[in-house]
């Protein structure tokens, strides 16, 4: 099986807007697998955070990761 090439926006408007699309996509997956699917996913999204070294990146994840829990419980 090969793997796909997903072309990436080179402005920041355009890849803001592909971030956006896939926190939508991933909030709507949630939403299908089912509460107790869903919070195990959340809870291990949760936990890899925590283990990150780097924290810059840990704080954006784990904002992102609130931002889609918000959509999720809408």
């Amino acid at each position: 099986m090969s793997t796909p090439e997903f072309a990436t926006a080179e402005n920041n408007q355009e890849l803001a807007q592909e971030v956006s699309c896939l926190k939508a996509l991933l909030t709507l997956m949630l939403q299908a697998m089912g509460q107790a699917d869903a919070g195990r996913v959340i809870i291990k999204m949760e936990k890899q955070i925590a283990q990150m070294e780097d924290q810059g990146q840990a704080d954006v994840f784990a904002g992102t990761v609130k931002q889609i829990k918000q959509a999720y419980r809408q």
